[in-house]
């Protein structure tokens, strides 16, 4: 599965979400920014965005997917 269609597939299916992704077909890392993160602990951020690949991972289309979670006032103030 490709970078575009992991941004894709999560954008779509987690409102107000922007994703960046790397793939080499098979792994895949993705940093997601979402408000809905806002008061969730990790492991909950985690399973939001894993609920919405879920499908891949289980029939292998995906083999595995590392996420590191932020909300958008976390990512600005990691970039700035």
């Amino acid at each position: 599965m490709q970078a575009h269609e992991i941004e894709s597939i999560i954008s779509e299916r987690l409102e107000g979400s922007e994703v960046h992704a790397q793939s080499d077909g098979r792994h895949a890392q993705a940093v997601v920014i979402c408000e809905q993160f806002a008061g969730l602990s990790p492991v909950k951020r985690q399973q939001m965005v894993y609920a919405c690949v879920n499908e891949y991972l289980l029939n292998d289309t995906l083999h595995a997917l590392s996420l590191k979670t932020y909300t958008p006032e976390q990512w600005k103030a990691l970039n700035s």
